[in-house]
């Protein structure tokens, strides 16, 4: 049994709560009895997370991250997990060193990546929205 006094628009008010059963209250205000229904508490909703059964693929077939390869000699190779956002050559195309090649997001920066030698590109093994890991060969410059 609990008490409590209530002053409302000037008037004063003696409640007090008897028995609380379920959702329902039995309860006196200035010696009149009331059974006040409860709102009944809702069950939180739990969801279930649910996670793909296989890696995500492109269109292709491909894998969406690429793995690292090993570096053939003149290859441009990712310095850090990332996104592909820009791919700024093509296959043919003359570079110089420290020319602009690719344009990677990681940690929601852009980077530029250089070319590390003069020479034409003659492989590019990503394509924009590609996630790469570090050590991922970007670009082939021979």
């Amino acid at each position: 049994m609990k008490q409590y006094k209530y002053k409302i628009n000037g008037n004063t008010y003696n409640v007090t709560i008897n028995d609380v059963e379920e959702n329902m209250a039995k309860v006196e205000v200035n010696g009149t009895p009331y059974n006040v229904e409860l709102e009944e508490k809702k069950k939180p909703v739990i969801k279930k997370v649910t996670r793909p059964a296989a890696a995500p693929t492109t269109d292709a077939g491909a894998p969406v991250v690429s793995r690292p390869q090993v570096a053939g000699g003149g290859a441009v190779q990712s310095p850090l997990p990332g996104v592909i956002v820009d791919i700024r050559v093509a296959v043919g195309d003359t570079v110089a060193k420290g020319q602009t090649v690719v344009i990677l997001e990681a940690m929601k920066m852009e980077n530029e990546i250089h070319a590390d030698k003069d020479g034409k590109v003659v492989a590019i093994n990503v394509n924009k929205g590609d996630s790469v890991l570090e050590g991922t060969d970007l670009v082939v410059v021979e």
